[in-house]
């Protein structure tokens, strides 16, 4: 009896076995638990591996420019289609560190300012700082279009840049394009209007400075407000644009990102650069040096006109004033200067914007904006932060130096911003990995050895059933 009790107590526990191990795979509960711990420990609190990371990024970011060349400036004027030809890389370290960081409101968020530092890297680029550049005159084109409905004062203006030999266009090194010149037009102004800065470039002022104060959600409440932006400059909210929902400051500033990402998640993310808030959805699984990832990108809708996406409406200025899917007008907040931004190449942007220019070739692989996110930890493993700057070229009767030009977006620059993670934070992620795997499978093992043990069950109970010949058995075999 106790042999066939102890039996039937190992077919029993193998059934328990069995259940608790079908039971956890369908309650997840394993994953669920590690989940916990992650939300628990990703936040911006003093001493968590978050916080450092979110303060003074580990990973080497570089930001590389690619300029476009004009090579037919005559022909232009007189109306012909614009060639350009792409040069670069110039290549620059960023350094971003967060400075100037305080807790309030219970350590339930945190301000900071975001300085940025670039320092060239000569042996990354194309050539030096000082190569020639060929390109819209942003400066002059800018003054053209403030005082084009008043005659007497563009007839004074126009005869002064005559004199001074400034035209559409303007040959410049690459270190001024982008750090900042003189400029002889914006000087002479400047005696009329103090206020003007008679000092221009693409980047002027954005190295060694911040674009302003922003105040981060530190996760603390609702891990999905992890490094979300709460304000930027005392505002909750832009003024830039004509409806509530385009001037929504939405997600966090594209450096960090919550833990516990879904494939049907939309993550949003405010961008000074482009003077709005955009949105990534998922689009593929990879793995970058080992580590499995979600990749997120922009889709065509984000930068859509109003009669592809009507919630883009908003970003028309004046009211009404849509120039087509791919471009986004941010004169309001570039001190008025025409210039509009897109992807590279006009990548997901209406065709005429890649005829209207010679040299335009959109792909995807080289011009897409896309993030690559540990779906745990929410970590950034690659990405790329691609735009273009583009001057917004038209005739001006009143200004002879616009010739019979054509009415053309002109390609200027295009940024590619882009990190990779560091090896070390590599090592940290896989023995994340290792731990995730470890517990995600234990509902298995469970079920493994419950299946081992019942078979044990089974083979036990088989050799009871065997029966055995006794003496008194074989006794009448032998007498017959």
């Amino acid at each position: 009896m106790l042999k066939s009790c102890c039996i039937y107590c190992t077919g029993i526990f193998s059934i328990l076995i069995l259940i608790l191990g079908i039971s956890l795979v369908l309650s997840g509960a394993f994953p669920h638990f590690l989940q916990a711990l992650v939300k628990k420990e990703v936040i911006l609190k003093n001493g968590t591996e978050a916080f450092n990371a979110w303060e003074n990024p580990p990973a080497p970011i570089y930001m590389q420019f690619y300029f476009f060349n004009l090579t037919n400036p005559l022909e232009v004027l007189d109306g012909d289609r614009p060639a350009v030809v792409e040069i670069g890389p110039y290549t620059y370290r960023e350094y971003r560190p967060m400075e100037e960081v305080s807790f309030s409101e219970n350590g339930t968020k945190v301000s900071a300012v975001n300085t940025k530092t670039y320092i060239f890297q000569p042996n990354m680029s194309r050539g030096p700082e000082t190569d020639l550049i060929r390109t819209v005159n942003i400066p002059a084109m800018t003054v053209m279009y403030k005082f084009k409905n008043e005659a007497v004062l563009a007839n004074l203006i126009s005869s002064y840049m005559k004199s001074l030999g400034e035209g559409l266009f303007t040959t410049r090194t690459v270190g001024e394009l982008l750090w900042g010149y003189e400029d002889e037009l914006l000087k002479a102004l400047k005696k009329f209007k103090p206020d003007i800065d008679y000092v221009f470039g693409l980047f002027y002022k954005n190295n060694a400075s911040n674009d302003g104060e922003y105040v981060f959600l530190t996760g603390l409440k609702n891990y999905k407000d992890f490094a979300r932006v709460d304000t930027w400059n005392g505002k909750s909210s832009l003024d830039w644009w004509t409806t509530d929902e385009c001037n929504m400051i939405n997600g966090t500033n594209g450096a960090s990102f919550h833990p516990v990402i879904t494939k049907s998640e939309t993550l949003y993310m405010f961008s000074s650069d482009l003077c709005r808030s955009l949105y990534a959805e998922y689009e593929e699984d990879v793995t970058v040096k080992g580590i499995p990832g979600y990749r997120f990108s922009p889709p065509g809708k984000v930068f859509a006109n109003l009669t592809v996406n009507p919630d883009n409406a908003g970003f028309c200025v004046p009211a009404g004033n849509c120039l087509g899917s791919g471009v986004l007008n941010v004169s309001a907040c570039k001190q008025g200067a025409p210039i509009l931004m897109s992807s590279p190449h006009f990548y997901q942007a209406d065709d005429k914007f890649v005829r209207d220019v010679f040299g335009m070739s959109p792909k995807k692989e080289w011009h897409q904006t896309a993030i690559d996110l540990n779906p745990l930890t929410g970590i950034v493993l690659q990405a790329a932060k691609r735009l273009q700057v583009n001057a917004f070229v038209q005739k001006l009767g009143v200004f002879s130096q616009t010739g019979n030009v054509r009415t053309v977006v002109f390609p200027v620059v295009w940024i590619n911003e882009s990190v990779v993670i560091d090896d070390a934070s590599v090592l940290k992620l896989k023995t994340v990995m290792v731990e995730q795997t470890v517990l995600v499978n234990i509902p298995f093992m469970l079920i493994g050895l419950g299946i081992l043990i019942g078979l044990f069950y089974m083979l036990l109970m088989c050799r009871q059933k065997i029966p055995e010949c006794t003496p008194a058995e074989r006794q009448p075999l032998l007498s017959s």
